[in-house]
């Protein structure tokens, strides 16, 4: 045997209720977009912040310095950032790549200090 259920006072609603009545509209209404100022403006104004990036502090990156020259060897080596600074200048300076710096870097260092025989 079961408890008979309280009142909550809307059994009348429910005998009467229609999920027509609640189903969206077959016409829907297009709104206009709101300017993106004025978006920031009500965001701000209502203390939403921005989740986009700022822009970044520091300078603008190098031009890429990307070229088909037939090498493929892949050279890492750690410096000072004055010595980076200065091997891109001089690769700037005479439109090379910086490939071809480093091969001409090596052939001034052969002709000052050539190798020693044993």
């Amino acid at each position: 045997m079961s408890k008979e259920r309280a009142n909550l006072g809307f059994a009348d609603e429910i005998e009467s209720f229609n999920p027509d009545d609640w189903s969206p509209s077959q016409k829907k209404v297009a709104r206009p977009k709101p300017e993106p100022e004025v978006t920031r403006k009500i965001a701000s104004a209502n203390g939403f912040q921005s989740r986009e990036v700022a822009a970044p502090r520091f300078e603008a990156k190098p031009q890429q310095r990307r070229r088909r020259t037939g090498r493929n060897a892949q050279f890492n080596i750690k410096a000072r950032p004055e010595t980076i600074e200065a091997f891109c200048a001089v690769a700037d300076e005479q439109g090379w790549g910086l490939g071809e710096t480093l091969e001409h870097a090596v052939e001034l260092l052969r002709t000052s200090y050539p190798p020693k025989d044993d």
